[in-house]
């Protein structure tokens, strides 16, 4: 299992970058949502699992060799491959549903590690792409691979809806 080596010609619709993510089996899983909407998953170092964890491979099943994926050292790697898209924060913190938001060809929904989230800076110093899934306050927050699932298939939806005309 190794990242895409040759770039592909054309760019993917959608970017799913995990900051740090530290459980295998979301990551996996993000990995097959990523080939069902086709998106490009982004995996930001340190990892709390290796790269070839049985966890990790089980979760994707057999979805890793359609998977367009990329492991780099640090955000902005990831950032500047994916200019000129947008980079969409997901976090509990942001003020903004992830609905109201107008995600376009190119862009990227950010999501922070299990036991964190993203760091505050990465959601207030861009208030205006830093979004939030609607939730009961008894719930603290989602598993990851769901919040990902949840965020991708919206933007996928207005992706896919014919332009007014």
């Amino acid at each position: 299992m190794s990242p895409t080596a040759v770039p592909d010609p054309t760019p993917p619709r959608l970017h799913v970058v995990l900051y740090q993510p530290e459980i295998a089996s979301n990551a996996g899983s993000i990995g097959r949502t990523c080939v069902a909407v086709g998106a490009r998953l982004w995996l930001v170092r340190p990892l709390g699992f290796l790269v070839g964890d049985r966890h990790l491979k089980r979760a994707g099943l057999d979805y890793w060799e359609h998977l367009d994926w990329r492991l780099v050292d640090d955000l902005d790697e990831a950032v500047a491959a994916i200019s000129p898209g947008r980079l969409w924060s997901f976090s509990t913190r942001a003020g903004r549903s992830y609905t109201n938001a107008r995600y376009l060809p190119g862009d990227a929904l950010l999501f922070g590690p299990e036991s964190r989230g993203l760091p505050p800076r990465l959601v207030e110093d861009r208030p205006e792409f830093a979004v939030r899934i609607p939730m009961r306050a008894e719930a603290r927050s989602l598993n990851l691979a769901v919040s990902a699932a949840v965020g991708a298939f919206e933007a996928v939806r207005q992706l896919d809806e014919p332009t007014a005309g």
